[in-house]
């Protein structure tokens, strides 16, 4: 090439040909070098492209643990999948990732060669590629609201690990917290919670009351029982009429004293002797008295008070006495006591008197004044021993306002995104409109559970009668209360996660129409709810639905339905298709759920997903989780959702 260069520059003859011969390797070097070029750029996309697939991977696959080895193995798995040596001609491609905050923010780094197709003819073989990438998890505004079964089966234990469900669902809230926090680090995001344990109750009665004390009824029918009374009649003593004063005297026995002599003088005879003898001296109080007082009752029934005063008196007596064939006067003393008595007698007074004697219990519909129960004030009832007043003061759960025992339910969503039941007489069901104030049916009811009693026939059986003799105390639960959206700090949530306990049967509609309503933009706390963010950003609304069973209501207990049994809010009978029907109304309020915009997630925990709780859920949002530590996966992956996985430029 060197000596043809030589001869065409030192030749003076004309050729094209040769200056085009030149021209090759110039032209093969700007073709060849554009070609390689188009393929590095191809290349070092689908580089970038597969580095950030990776990082994305390895931060969706972060859990509280942070950022380890099985995370990484997450965000290699998804680099080699979007990036094939093979169909691009790259060799020796290396990818690592590393956190230096615990899984917040993932960082990457990708190499590769790519081997050049007309290049390698001017010496340059391969050419170096290096990217770098970084993963993030964003969480805009966001209203979580979750809904928890805390029936008694969550008290059960979850095989030999020593936990028990409750205590697990308490853990998988704690982290799911944590997950969610970490990711609005240094952001203005607003994450706020709601809460709503449920079982065969819930605990809504303090925010209703502070909403509105109207809300609330004044009164209201309980399946109850009431003290039946004997009516006793009498004559009841009731004092002592004015007292009738009398007096009397009397004197004590005389007492004589031992004999002196009064006189030397001697008389011939006693005539002589008695003639001269003094008189005796008059009687004389001798001392001081004294005074006692009795009461006694004599045969007529009188009450008679005697006071006697004692007197003691005194005289002297002259006598006379033979001495020596003489006589001689001589003296002694004299005492006795004087008696003056004071009676004050008094007639007894009588009074026709009726009593009532406790006879029984009579089973029934009682209907009670609520007006001092709901607000959360001790209120006293006939409920105690022998109908004995007996004070009790409310817990906070509640009876569901009027509804419709129907067993379909059909909804629309009006221009306002408020909810329209029908039929409309299911009150429950409408989770937007708030109480009528002057319609008592469209009011919440205190859950009075100190007065629930069931009736029972002779045969020990429950009975539809109106009323009974015999009955039972009716079981009530009611779970930790309900709590409204609101911003809470790690220990804040903490704290009401270990509120949480395990009582009751399980009612999923319950759960669902108080967690709806208590979010709904549209509902009586729209208010609350609608609270702008400080950012100006739009909000998410989610409903984490958890539970650890199917339907299973029971119509002996008190529930927010009341005693369904007797009272027949959901079926005809008190029993027939209860299930069928409460489970009607949970998916009527899933879908009002998703149709207002909300995204409903089912976790069913330790039990089977059926096909009632995935079809509750929005799209991609049913889980199972056979365990605690599923239970915990699934909330992160939730979190997860929650929030937004990006590439962090």
């Amino acid at each position: 090439m060197s000596g043809i260069l030589t001869r065409l520059r030192t030749s003076t003859s004309g050729s094209v040909l040769p200056i085009a011969a030149v021209s090759v390797p110039v032209i093969i070097a700007l073709i060849g070098g554009g070609l390689d070029i188009n393929r590095v750029y191809k290349a070092r996309n689908r580089l970038q492209s597969a580095c950030d697939a990776g990082t994305l991977a390895g931060r969706r696959a972060v859990t509280t643990n942070g950022y380890q080895n099985a995370e990484k193995a997450q965000a290699a798995t998804y680099f080699n999948t979007n990036f094939v040596e093979a169909d691009i001609g790259a060799t020796d491609t290396t990818f690592s990732t590393a956190s230096a905050d615990s899984g917040n923010m993932i960082e990457g780094v990708a190499t590769t060669k790519v081997e050049t197709a007309v290049m390698s003819l001017l010496g340059y073989d391969t050419i170096d590629i290096s990217v770098s990438c970084k993963a993030t998890m964003g969480v805009g505004n966001s209203d979580i609201t979750m809904v928890l079964d805390t029936t008694g089966s969550m008290d059960e234990q979850l095989g030999n690990t020593g936990e028990t469900r409750i205590q697990a669902l308490r853990r998988a809230m704690k982290n799911f917290y944590t997950t969610v926090a970490t990711a609005t680090t240094s952001s203005n995001a607003r994450i706020r919670y709601s809460f709503v344990p449920y079982s065969s109750s819930v605990n809504v009665g303090r925010l209703i009351y502070n909403l509105d004390p109207d809300y609330l009824v004044d009164s209201w029918s309980i399946q109850s029982r009431e003290p039946v009374f004997n009516t006793i009649t009498e004559q009841v003593f009731v004092g002592w009429n004015t007292p009738v004063y009398s007096s009397a005297e009397d004197y004590s026995t005389e007492s004589n004293g031992n004999t002196t002599q009064y006189s030397t003088t001697n008389y011939t005879s006693q005539n002589n002797c008695n003639a001269a003898r003094p008189s005796d001296t008059a009687w004389a109080n001798n001392g001081s008295s004294t005074t006692t007082t009795t009461t006694t009752t004599n045969g007529n029934g009188q009450q008679v008070t005697t006071t006697r005063t004692d007197q003691p008196q005194s005289r002297t007596r002259y006598t006379c006495q033979r001495v020596s064939n003489r006589w001689r006067i001589f003296s002694y003393p004299v005492t006795r006591t004087y008696y003056t008595y004071s009676y004050a007698t008094s007639d007894p007074v009588y009074e026709t008197r009726t009593r009532q004697e406790f006879s029984r219990w009579a089973y029934k519909r009682v209907t009670y004044d609520t007006s001092v129960y709901k607000t959360f004030t001790a209120a006293t009832v006939q409920n105690g021993t022998n109908g004995a007043a007996i004070s009790y003061t409310w817990a906070g759960c509640i009876e569901e306002r009027e509804t419709e025992a129907d067993s379909t339910f059909s909804y629309i969503i009006d221009s306002n995104n408020r909810v329209k039941i029908t039929p409309k007489d299911a009150q429950d069901l409408d989770i937007d409109s708030a109480p009528d104030v002057d319609t008592e049916s469209s009011k919440w009811a205190p859950m009075w559970p100190e007065l629930a009693y069931y009736r029972l026939n002779s045969s020990g059986n429950l009975t539809s009668s109106a009323e009974t003799t015999r009955g039972g105390k009716a079981n009530s639960y009611c779970p930790q209360q309900a709590r409204l959206l609101n911003s809470m700090t790690q220990s804040e949530f903490n704290s009401y996660a270990d509120s949480l306990t395990a009582a009751g049967s399980t009612y999923h509609d319950l759960g669902m129409i108080w967690g709806l309503r208590l979010s709904s933009p549209e509902g009586p706390w729209q208010n609350t709810v609608n609270i702008a963010p400080s950012n100006g950003g739009k909000v998410s609304r989610h409903i984490i639905f958890m539970t650890d069973g199917e339907m299973a209501p029971s119509y002996s207990i008190q529930s927010t339905y009341g005693l369904e049994w007797h009272d027949r809010r959901i079926t005809t009978d008190g029993y027939s298709n209860q299930a069928s029907r409460h489970t009607t109304r949970f998916r009527t309020m899933c879908e009002v759920a998703k149709a207002k915009g909300f995204r409903v997630w089912v976790i069913a925990f330790a039990s089977s997903l059926t096909t009632d709780l995935s079809g509750c859920a929005s799209s991609n949002s049913a889980f199972l989780a056979t365990n605690a530590t599923e239970l915990n996966e699934k909330f992160q992956e939730i979190a997860k959702s929650v929030g937004e996985l990006r590439v962090y430029q």
